[in-house]
C-alpha cells in the first residue's frame, strides 16, 4: 500500500512532459499510408497476378507466399537488430533507413509484378526470388517506421492518436489501392503490361507518403539503458523479447487478426468475379468497405479514452466476429454482403489501430522490466508474428482455392465458390473470435499500469533501478 501511494504521489508530482504538435502526430500516419501503396499491392493482387496472368498454379502461389513470409519473418529481428545498433544521427536513430529502405522498396514492388517469358520452373523461381527480395527491404522499412512512435511520445492519448493516424494511413491507402488499381489496371490490353505499370504508379505515391511522415516527425525522447547495461549482450536481447508478457499477447493476437484480414483483400477479388459474378464490383465494395473503416478508426482516440485501449479491442475484435459469421451464414446477396463486411471491416480496422498504441507501450515495457532498451528487436519480434500471419493467409486463401478445385478464368464449381466464401468470411470470424479471447484473459498491461511505468522511465527509473 505505501509503495502504491509513493508511486500515486511520484505520478501526481512529476513535471508535465511536454507535448508534441497534433501536425507531427497526423503526419506520422503518412508512413502507414506509404506503406500500404507497396505492402497491400501485395496481399490484394499478386496472387491473382500469379494464377491469372502469369499461369502459376494455386498450389504453386501458395508455396510462394507461405515460404517467402517465413524467410520474410526471420529478416525482420535481423532488420531490428542492426537498426538497435545504430547510433542515433542529426535525423535520429530510424528516420533515415526508414526512408532510403522505402525507396529500394518501391522498385522491388514494381519487379514482383512482372514475369518475364519463363519455363513454368523459372517463373516459380522468378516468383521467389523476387518476393523474398521484396520481403527483406520491407523488414528495413517497417521495422524503423514502428519503432519511431516508441520515440516520438510516452503520453497514452497522443500514442493513441497516433495509432488512429497510422491506421487512417493504412485504411486510407487500401481505399485508393482498392478502388483505383483494377480500374487503371482496366486501361491497357495486356494485363502483362498494365499489371507493372500500375503497381509503378502506387509504389510512387508510397515513396511520396513515406517522405512526408519522414520530413514531418521528430525523435524526442532520449534513450537510456541500465547502468552497467549501455553495451547489450546477446542474453539482454534474449530477455527483452523473452521475459515481455504484453508482447506475447500481441504477437499469439495478431497471428489471428493479420490472417484474418489479409485472406479478406485476397479473396475480395475472386469473390466478386466468381461469387458475385463480375470483378468491377470489387473497386466498389472496397470502397465502402474501406471508407467505413476511415470512419470507425477516427473514433478511436474518443474509444481510448473512455474505455481504454484493452476494451476498445475486444469490442472490435466480437463485432468482426458477429458481422463476419453473419456473412457466411446469410445466402450470398451483394447488399447483405457489403453491409456486413464493411461492419466487420471497419471493427477489425478498430482493433488493429489500437494495437500500434499496445506495441509502443509493449516496447516501454521492457525497457522498465529489463533496463534495456531495444526498440528495433521489439517491434521487430512483434512483427515477425505479422509475417507469419500473412503467410498463413496465403495458406488458408490459396490452399482453399487448390483443395475445392479452383480454374483460373473459368466457372467455378458449387464446392469452389463455397470455399470461397467460407475464406472471406467464416475464417475471419474464427480468428477474431481467438484473438479476442487472447487479449481479453491474457494482456494485462492496463491503461493504468502503463501511466505507472511511463512516470518511471521519465523520471530515469526502471523495475531495479535507476538509470
Amino acid at each position: 500500500m505505501a509503495e502504491n501511494l509513493a508511486r500515486k504521489l511520484n505520478t501526481e508530482t512529476n513535471q508535465e512532459i511536454k507535448t508534441i504538435p497534433t501536425k507531427e502526430k497526423a503526419l506520422y500516419g503518412f508512413g502507414d499510408f506509404g506503406n500500404g501503396f507497396m505492402f497491400d499491392l501485395g496481399q490484394s493482387y499478386l496472387m491473382h497476378f500469379y494464377t491469372d496472368v502469369a499461369g502459376i498454379s494455386a498450389v504453386a502461389a501458395a508455396g510462394v507466399f507461405s515460404l517467402t513470409k517465413i524467410f520474410d519473418a526471420f529478416m525482420d529481428p535481423l532488420a531490428g537488430s542492426l537498426i538497435d545498433s545504430r547510433a542515433a544521427g542529426p535525423r535520429g536513430k530510424f528516420r533515415p533507413v526508414m526512408m532510403l529502405s522505402a525507396i529500394i522498396l518501391a522498385v522491388l514492388t514494381v519487379v514482383t509484378f512482372t514475369m518475364p517469358n519463363l519455363s513454368m520452373g523459372g517463373k516459380i523461381a522468378w516468383a521467389y526470388g523476387t518476393y523474398m527480395a521484396w520481403g527483406l527491404v520491407y523488414s528495413f522499412t517497417n521495422v524503423p517506421y514502428g519503432s519511431l512512435a516508441s520515440v516520438m511520445t510516452r503520453d497514452v492519448g497522443e500514442r493513441s492518436f497516433m495509432a488512429s493516424t497510422r491506421q487512417a494511413g493504412s485504411i486510407g491507402a487500401q481505399l485508393v489501392t482498392g478502388v483505383a488499381f483494377v480500374p487503371i489496371l482496366a486501361m491497357f490490353s495486356s494485363p502483362k503490361i498494365g499489371y507493372p505499370v500500375t503497381a509503378a504508379i502506387m509504389a510512387f505515391i508510397g515513396i511520396i507518403g513515406f517522405f512526408i511522415c519522414y520530413k514531418g516527425t521528430k525523435e524526442h525522447i532520449k534513450v537510456e539503458n541500465a547502468k552497467g547495461k549501455e553495451k547489450a549482450s546477446a542474453k539482454d536481447y534474449f530477455k527483452v523479447v523473452f521475459t515481455n508478457r504484453p508482447l506475447w499477447c500481441l504477437v499469439l493476437m495478431t497471428l489471428f487478426t493479420i490472417s484474418a484480414m489479409n485472406t479478406n483483400n485476397a479473396m475480395m477479388i475472386y469473390f466478386c468475379q466468381y461469387n458475385l459474378g463480375h470483378v468491377g464490383l470489387q473497386p466498389i465494395i472496397n470502397f465502402i468497405q474501406m471508407g467505413s473503416s476511415v470512419v470507425g478508426i477516427t473514433l478511436i482516440p474518443f474509444l481510448v479514452r473512455r474505455f481504454g485501449k484493452k476494451k476498445t479491442a475486444m469490442a472490435g475484435l466480437l463485432i468482426g466476429v458477429v458481422a463476419d459469421g453473419l456473412n457466411f451464414v446469410i445466402p450470398t446477396n451483394i447488399y447483405s454482403f457489403i453491409v456486413l463486411v464493411s461492419i466487420g471491416y471497419a471493427a477489425l480496422a478498430i482493433s488493429n489501430g489500437v494495437t500500434w498504441a499496445f506495441v509502443s507501450d509493449a516496447i516501454d515495457y521492457g525497457h522498465w522490466h529489463t533496463g534495456v532498451r531495444k526498440e528495433g528487436v521489439t517491434y521487430a519480434a512483434f512483427n515477425f508474428s505479422r509475417k507469419i500471419a500473412q503467410s498463413l493467409a496465403a495458406i488458408v486463401s490459396a490452399g482453399v482455392l487448390a483443395a475445392t478445385g479452383y480454374i483460373a478464368n473459368a466457372h467455378q464449381t458449387a464446392g469452389t465458390l463455397l470455399g470461397i466464401k467460407g475464406t472471406m468470411t467464416l475464417y475471419p470470424a474464427v480468428a477474431l473470435l481467438l484473438a479476442a479471447i487472447i487479449i481479453g484473459v491474457l494482456y494485462n498491461l492496463s491503461d493504468d499500469k502503463f501511466k505507472n511505468i511511463a512516470n518511471d522511465l521519465n523520471n530515469g527509473r526502471w523495475e531495479k533501478g535507476t538509470f
